[in-house]
């Protein structure tokens, strides 16, 4: 069995608050936290390891260290860790934007498209996002919205609460409005193609930059699919959520009272991330904010306390 600590990267994108260093500890000198990439084997972001025999290491060297098994079966074809995980602080809206699919982002971009999923942590009364469109538009009409400027006379605006949980698949028009924490499971990818950015500048002045051709290549002009509402099953000590599964994740929330027991098997690793309470992941301090990577073929892994943490893995 191995379980390791990680520490996160940052990203401090204009649009970022506070939340993440004021309520999840987040230890960071950027003024601002928009993004902690909590599991992180990326190009533009790595996760180190926090403490043990590997501390110090990069996600990307640690598996390099213990070999590929550490994925899992499940992973065998990918070149990279397959998964990335974030918290996100929406203290302002973001951009209006849509991902490709593999095919699309291997070809223009050289990584995989990107399709991802959020559970809603917190949110100020009324907030809002938008997912996909109201209805059904052609891509013509698509362009004409960007061009008069009234996309957002057409998006499917959604109110958020606590608990929600929205899948979106490669293609889906979508954008996280102010006031919303959000924990996002993707794809390994940061390939992003903004439609509307409310007018705003970067810090070099200039207008940021817009993906128009690419996001109409790439857009699902058809209403987004609507949010199903997770089932909860009561275990002794726990409750358990799926919160979404396709072929490229897998999410669980869990909501331990006293005490849970996972089996980690062969198939895949698995990423820990807490995201309320504390408790002890294998014998290890655990609070909201924290994250943990275990081994493929870990089998039982024990958490003791009182928690909730969204466990992620690749099934």
């Amino acid at each position: 069995m191995a379980v390791v600590k990680l520490s996160p990267c940052f990203k401090d994108y204009l649009w970022g608050g506070t939340r993440l260093r004021d309520e999840f500890g987040k230890n960071c000198s950027l003024d601002r936290i928009a993004e902690s990439w909590e599991l992180a084997c990326h190009k533009d972001g790595n996760c180190t390891v926090a403490g043990g025999e590997y501390d110090g290491m990069t996600l990307e060297q640690y598996i390099n260290a213990k070999g590929r098994q550490v994925m899992g079966t499940s992973c065998e074809h990918d070149k990279v860790l397959p998964l990335l995980v974030k918290l996100i602080d929406a203290k302002s809206n973001l951009s209006v934007q849509v991902h490709p699919d593999d095919e699309y982002a291997m070809r223009t971009e050289g990584e995989p498209g990107k399709t991802e999923m959020w559970y809603v942590i917190d949110c100020a009364r009324g907030a809002e996002l938008i997912y996909g469109f109201k209805e059904k538009v052609t891509s013509e009409q698509f362009a004409k919205m960007i061009k008069d400027n009234t996309l957002l006379e057409y998006v499917n605006r959604v109110r958020v609460k606590k608990g929600d949980v929205f899948f979106i698949p490669s293609g889906t028009l979508h954008a996280i409005g102010k006031g919303i924490l959000i924990a996002e499971i993707q794809q390994n990818s940061n390939t992003t193609y903004r439609v509307y950015d409310y007018g705003r500048v970067g810090a070099d002045g200039k207008p940021r930059e817009l993906h128009i051709n690419k996001a109409i290549d790439v857009t699902n002009t058809r209403p987004a699919a609507i949010p199903q509402i997770p089932q909860v099953e009561k275990h002794q000590g726990y409750c358990c959520t799926l919160l979404a599964q396709c072929k490229y994740f897998t999410a669980v929330k869990y909501d331990v009272a006293s005490q849970a027991e996972l089996d980690i098997d062969h198939r895949s690793f698995a990423h820990l991330m807490v995201i309320d309470g504390q408790g002890e992941i294998d014998g290890s301090a655990g609070k909201k904010g924290d994250s943990f990577f275990i081994d493929a073929s870990s089998g039982s892994v024990k958490i003791n306390g009182r928690c909730s943490f969204i466990l992620s893995r690749k099934l």
